[in-house]
């Protein structure tokens, strides 16, 4: 192997506590620079650190560590950052890089611009999140900040090959490496790490007054002793962070304070509604982002936790089994009765991370929702105009869906927002309902290409206007889109679709006693109306009982019954294409539940033929295309798929995955510009395949394994969770050989 080229000649460590002294051991360890310098107030502990190896040199002042280095770190305390910045200001060599460790920038960088004049391009601020138990130069850990987070601070005019070295010096030391904004940096920190300090030095130090404070102590649970730990931390520095952080830490104490004084007059008032919202939401929100991230910097997409599906070839598909909930419905079940007047109750809710994702927006916007429990929520609805403004960023995971319907409803309230989400939906396209939303009077920027986040400016001074909207493409989330935001606006709001799209919103609507004129392919509303609560029986979602309608129809000897399925009329294509290419599907006990139709379908295993796929089914089957696609390769005779542009922008290029997933299986498939070409009757070999991060891609890999001849391994697997939730067990309840590897605890995908 070769040998590392340092990346600094000569490093000075300022202070050789647990970070400086364990930034020094990494940078020695990983050969990052040819001289590692130290100084420290405390000869002991230069000395000792020098005979640990943490050290190469001893430096008897800062003047003599700094003179001739190219990289300087502070890591003293940050109440006397100024004093070594004189210090060493006459020493630093033009060309050298100057950061710190401190848990605050906006001190640094105060100080650094007192002793400099300026924030210079050379000076990048940085904090590591990482610590110990222990302190001081004996704790040194080389390992220290392996698998923890960096973030730097650099300033605007930042110089791009300094920035660029320094961070490769923090990732070689194992970590990863964020930038943000200083100010953005003190206030994370202030509402994450220094108000929950102050709250257990403040709280230990009023029972320790008590006078029963023995007792207190010694009967204390383990919530008690885990949150008070942090009180056992080091005084001095917390005295200097917070000195040195104080504006941001006073807002987020104040804001915390009204917070704590609502909960007192609650329980004064005896007023159990407001406990239940705020202890809803937190507990909400705890279990949430511990599952589906915040986004912000200490917290790990979901998706980073890999999973990989393995699956065994061939086996047969039977049992009588529901699939989770309809996610469109369970999405708008909770917009709807968040808007509604009263409490709405909703059975079958889908928990995947998706649904999980909007329930948690409307509690980050007042809403108290209670559940979900076992598919059970209630929703204590708002009214239309009863909405809070969120208190940062709403984050939708990985979900479209979330993000354009929300961009409607957003648009037209009395508050600024900001829509995030996950790498996959940041990199998907919001132009097409950012423009038609722009033609109503709505104020929305977007990342370069329309894509997010989208920040929306509220419309406190003026009302959004209705438009008609003819939509260049088919698609039922940019018609949602208009529909929630035609809800606030003056006159009537119409769109008209080329092709017909899922109308679970016109329904829905309905359902909630709101009017909805439907004229042929055009759905209009007048702004101004009410939602009334009630009941939602959300339906099993058609989407998912796709998978294992072509698993029942491609395996030999299966008889499968499908229950409780959603038969809307737009959503259909699945069942339709099936048929027309030979599967047997009995539809059974045909019903309507909340305006929507459902069934339970009974599916057996049939001789598939290719097809021409009709257009005008196209819409109607969208999502369930790549799972059509294996039950074309095991179908006799030629299908071809035209007109499905769409594909080419969801969660990926569902074609162009689809197709490079079948060739690594070796199978041959013809990509168009908007479609496919597949000839049936080609072996379904093995080998791995990545998701590309897609649930569906992953899912209809999974079917194929029924008609494969060797083993198939899936990678990318853990957005699965994100449509559904369980779908490792279901299908070996089925019979699909599948296992999960790498999933949470070792356990199966279904445990999200």
């Amino acid at each position: 192997m070769p040998v590392r080229e340092p990346l600094f000649q000569r490093v000075a460590i300022i202070g050789l506590g647990l970070i400086g002294g364990s930034l020094a051991s990494a940078i020695r360890k990983n050969n990052l620079a040819r001289e590692v310098v130290g100084v420290d107030q405390r000869k002991e502990d230069l000395l000792l650190g020098q005979s640990l190896g943490v050290i190469d040199t001893v430096a008897e002042t800062t003047a003599e560590a700094v003179r001739g280095a190219d990289l300087i770190v502070l890591a003293v305390p940050v109440q006397a950052t100024r004093k070594v910045l004189e210090e060493i200001r006459p020493h630093l060599a033009a060309d050298a890089i100057l950061t710190d460790v401190g848990s605050t920038k906006s001190g640094f960088v105060k100080d650094v611009e007192a002793v400099f004049g300026e924030f210079s391009p050379r000076v990048i601020p940085g904090h590591p999140i990482a610590g110990s138990e222990r302190s001081g130069i004996r704790a040194a850990n080389p390992d220290l900040f392996s698998n923890h987070k960096v973030i730097l601070t650099p300033p605007d005019n930042v110089s791009a090959p300094h920035l660029e070295r320094l961070q490769a010096l923090w990732e070689a030391c194992g970590a990863t490496v964020l930038t943000m904004s200083v100010a953005y940096h003190d206030e994370v920190l202030a509402a994450t790490s220094h108000l929950p300090h102050l709250i257990a030095f403040s709280l230990v130090d009023t029972l320790a007054g008590e006078d029963e404070n023995m007792d207190i102590f010694r009967y204390a649970a383990g919530g008690f002793r885990d949150f008070t730990r942090i009180a056992a931390s080091d005084p001095v520095m917390w005295h200097d962070i917070f000195l040195s952080n104080r504006d941001a830490v006073l807002r987020v104490i104040d804001h915390f304070t009204q917070d704590l004084d609502q909960l007192r007059t609650a329980i004064a008032d005896q007023d159990g509604a407001t406990l239940l919202r705020v202890f809803g939401r937190a507990k909400a929100a705890r279990e949430h982002f511990s599952k589906m991230l915040s986004g912000q910097a200490y917290v790990t997409n979901n998706s980073e936790n890999q999973v990989t599906f393995r699956l065994q070839p061939g086996g047969s598909v039977n049992g009588d089994i529901r699939v989770p909930g309809d996610k469109s419905i369970s999405h708008r079940s909770i917009m709807l009765g968040a808007l509604a007047e009263g409490i709405t109750e909703v059975k079958g809710f889908l928990e995947g991370e998706d649904s999980l994702a909007t329930l948690q927006a409307f509690r980050d916007m007042g809403v108290a929702i209670e559940g979900p429990d076992n598919g059970f929520v209630r929703i204590h609805g708002v009214g239309m105009n009863g909405l809070q403004a969120p208190r940062g960023p709403i984050y939708l995971g990985n979900s479209g869906t979330g993000m354009r319907l929300f961009a409607g409803l957003l648009a037209a309230q009395p508050f600024a927002s900001e829509l995030t989400g996950d790498t996959s939906l940041s990199g998907r396209p919001m132009n097409r309902v950012a423009d038609p939303l722009r033609a109503m009077g709505a104020v929305i920027d977007t990342a370069e290409g329309g894509r997010p986040p989208l920040k929306i400016h509220g419309t406190q001074d003026k009302k959004l206007t209705g438009i008609h909207y003819d939509m260049p493409v088919a698609s039922a989330q940019v018609k949602s889109c208009l529909l929630l935001a035609g809800l606030y606006a003056d006159g009537t709001t119409s769109v008209t679709e080329p092709a017909p799209t899922r109308d679970h919103t016109e329904r829905m609507l309905a359902g909630f006693g709101y009017k909805v004129e439907r004229e042929g392919p055009t759905a209009s509303v007048k702004g101004g109306g009410k939602l009334k609560a009630g009941v939602i029986d959300v339906p099993a979602d058609i989407s998912s009982a796709a998978f294992f309608m072509v698993a029942a129809s491609i395996a030999p000897n299966s008889d499968l019954l499908l229950r409780h399925v959603g038969m809307n009329p737009t959503r259909v294509g699945v069942i339709n294409i099936l048929r027309q290419m030979g599967a047997n599907i009995e539809v059974m006990a045909e019903r309507e539940i909340g305006g929507e139709p459902v069934a339970d379908l009974r599916v057996r295993s049939a001789e598939l033929k290719g097809i021409d796929i009709p257009v005008d089914q196209v819409p109607l089957a969208i999502d369930e295309f790549p799972v059509l696609f294996i039950a074309a390769v095991c179908a006799t005779g030629r299908t071809v798929l035209t007109g499905a542009e769409e594909l080419r922008v969801k969660e990926s290029d569902r074609i162009q995955v689809m197709a490079d997933g079948l060739a690594t299986l070796g199978v041959e498939t013809t990509v168009t510009e908007d479609g496919i070409i597949i000839e049936g009757g080609q072996t379904i070999k093995g080998g791995s395949v990545y998701s590309h991060d897609d649930h569906r891609i992953a899912m209809s890999f999974a079917v194929a394994s029924l008609r494969a001849t060797e083993e198939i391994e899936i990678n990318g697997c853990a957005v699965v969770a994100t449509s559904f939730p369980g779908f490792v067990e279901l299908a070996k309840e089925t019979g699909i050989q599948i296992s999960a590897e790498g999933a949470e605890g070792g356990a199966e995908q279904g445990a999200h």
